[in-house]
């Protein structure tokens, strides 16, 4: 309203009254940006303190302290619960518990990956865990079709590469742990 006025050249009647109207302005204009800048400078804090905790968590992962490292990415999902690193912590939190031995535990954890971010960068890295736990598991049927799913939803990606080799690598358990009939068919399909 005031800035069509403000933008003609002043004339010695119309002094006065516009510079208050410009004065209006910019006191409106400034008192605008001032009152969402607490806003812009909290999200900027909140996503400052989560990037240095996940950070400093990651360290902790680093060193190979995997107990810690569970706990810290545990305690940030806690406190960040919408970061745009929740879903990488939760991929961390099942490759803390994969090293540890935990694979129940760390299987669940890979598969949530996705239940945080469903376009997270980690989701193909998670997929591809969850076949390495089966596997680790025993589960060489269910750690084939994991790593065959991990080829179909992200055929370009370097764990799609990883699962074929894994794959390559699980066939002779999977064979070997097929009742005699069962593995003549297998023969008979792999021809």
């Amino acid at each position: 309203m005031f800035v069509p006025l403000l933008l003609f050249p002043l004339t010695k009647e119309e002094t006065p009254a516009r510079i208050r109207a410009a004065r209006r302005f910019w006191i409106v204009l400034v008192i605008s940006v001032l009152s969402f800048f607490p806003q812009i400078v909290a999200a900027s804090n909140v996503q400052d303190t989560s990037r240095h905790l996940y950070d400093r968590v990651m360290e902790e992962f680093k060193q190979g302290d995997y107990e810690a490292a569970l706990a810290g990415f545990r305690f940030f999902i806690a406190l960040h619960p919408n970061a745009a690193l929740t879903a990488n912590a939760q991929y961390w939190i099942g490759e803390c518990q994969y090293r540890l031995g935990r694979y129940e535990e760390a299987l669940r954890s890979f598969s949530s990956v996705g239940s945080y971010d469903p376009v997270s960068q980690k989701r193909p890295a998670s997929a591809f865990k969850v076949g390495q736990t089966y596997s680790m598991l025993g589960d060489y049927y269910r750690a084939r079709l994991a790593f065959e799913e991990v080829i179909d939803q992200y055929p370009g990606g370097a764990e799609a590469q990883l699962a074929r080799k894994a794959i390559q690598g699980i066939i002779p358990k999977i064979e070997s742990t097929l009742p005699h009939p069962m593995k003549q068919i297998s023969n008979m399909t792999t021809r």
